[in-house]
């Protein structure tokens, strides 16, 4: 679990990204689990789109996506959200540490 400190590091660091997941009509089909989870690894952060044609909302889908792929849903907004997963053989994003208490 991230920390919204954490949370917030890693929205800063989605700001720039490119969309490169887009969910449409199909909805949430195998194709699109793999192409998420083969991102996740390779990226760590990725951000998605769930188009109007999609039948559901980017919550729904972000959800769905982060419980099914062990990854944390950064950010919702509108009909765009991100996605982390830290890549346990090879991190690329170094999270800022949680304050001690």
């Amino acid at each position: 679990m991230i920390t919204s400190k954490q949370r917030a590091f890693l929205r800063s660091m989605a700001n720039p990204l490119d969309t490169i997941l887009m969910i449409g009509k199909d909805g949430m089909s195998d194709d699109i689990m793999r192409q998420a989870d083969d991102a996740l690894t390779a990226r760590e952060l990725i951000k998605g789109k769930v188009l109007e044609t999609a039948g559901i909302t980017a919550r729904q889908a972000a959800d769905e996506l982060a419980a099914s792929l062990s990854a944390e849903v950064v950010q919702v907004i509108g009909g765009k959200f991100v996605l982390y997963r830290k890549n346990q053989k090879e991190p690329k994003i170094v999270l800022p540490r949680p304050a001690k208490k």
